[in-house]
């Protein structure tokens, strides 16, 4: 799985980090961003639930 955030449309909500926090972060600005290493998910199987709580859709997971 590959997970993309689309900067431009997210708000910072902060819903991914709070539900994927081993995967999401909020950057400087506050808006998400993903932990290095974590492009993948990291098997983590809450991502698809970040993905869901996000207000403006602004992540996506596409399989690979």
């Amino acid at each position: 799985m590959r997970i993309t955030i689309d900067t431009n449309v997210c708000i910072g909500a902060g819903q991914c980090a709070l539900t994927a926090p081993s995967v999401f972060t909020q950057d400087d600005d506050g808006f998400s961003a993903l932990l290095p290493g974590r492009e993948d998910g990291g098997g983590d199987p809450l991502v698809r639930e970040a993905v869901r709580a996000c207000p403006v859709q602004a992540i996506k997971v596409t399989e690979e």
